[in-house]
């Protein structure tokens, strides 16, 4: 038998020590921790409705929580989720057509998506606190 050459230790699987992280894969990241967020928010919003149709002494108990300083910042982050993540699901509806795989490309719809999901949380809260008084 032939000697065969010697191998080269390399680790079994690429992990995120081996990458430098790029801007896209810390989006791609946030995008799955968004989605998985929203589960608990729906739950926030089941709450909301039951509590709506069962009773008015339930809708005050929502309400007083989620008016207080922490539900008002926990409200403020699942608007923030639901909009990065849709905006990250139309991210990927383009490229399903091919469009924005260019390495520029790429970055310039991972970094739209983040000021976009920004301002769109930023314009809701201050006309929904201005409406609100």
């Amino acid at each position: 038998m032939a000697d065969s050459p010697t191998r080269v230790t390399r680790p079994l699987s690429p992990h995120l020590q081996i990458y430098r992280p790029l801007f896209t894969m810390m989006m791609s990241i946030v995008h799955r921790i968004t989605g998985g967020a929203l589960y608990f928010g729906t739950v926030i919003l089941v709450w909301w409705l039951l509590a709506a149709a069962t009773s008015p002494g339930a809708y005050a108990t929502f309400s007083g929580i989620a008016g207080s300083w922490l539900g008002m910042l926990i409200l403020f982050g699942f608007t923030w989720a639901l909009l990065h993540h849709a905006l990250g699901g139309i991210r990927h509806f383009l490229w399903d057509f091919l469009i924005g795989f260019g390495a520029n490309e790429r970055v310039l719809l991972a970094k739209a998506t983040l000021a976009g999901s920004v301002a769109l949380t930023l314009l809701i809260w201050i006309i929904g606190l201005a409406v609100k008084g």
